[in-house]
């Protein structure tokens, strides 16, 4: 039998300079990843356009989420959005003055039924 696993959300959450990003995989079975993200002080970030639905809830901080589109989207501690598969998007901005703390959940890819 396999023990449980404890941790803290915010252990090993500090990147080391602004603009930067720490990445920690909590969890993996499925297909699933369970992710801590990390930012601090980001702007204009990279563009994601990932081929899987990705759950992204902003635990602490602030950020701004820009899309394809044109669209931009502000969060803060609480909220959550459903990226789906092909959505291309980028953070663009997190609160600058602490670090802005997130928990993503890569679902694995829907693979349609036979036909």
């Amino acid at each position: 039998m396999t023990a449980p696993r404890f941790g803290k959300l915010r252990d090993g959450t500090t990147p080391a300079a602004p603009g930067g990003e720490t990445f920690a995989d909590l969890a993996a079975a499925g297909g699933a990843r369970i992710e801590r993200i990390a930012s601090r002080a980001v702007r204009d970030g990279a563009w994601y356009e990932q081929g899987w639905d990705e759950f992204v809830l902003l635990v602490e901080g602030a950020a701004t989420l820009a899309f394809a589109d044109g669209s931009r989207r502000d969060l803060g501690p609480g909220d959550w959005c459903l990226l789906p598969a092909g959505c291309r998007h980028r953070v663009v901005a997190t609160d600058p003055a602490a670090v802005t703390l997130w928990l993503a959940i890569h679902l694995p890819p829907v693979t349609p039924p036979a036909a």
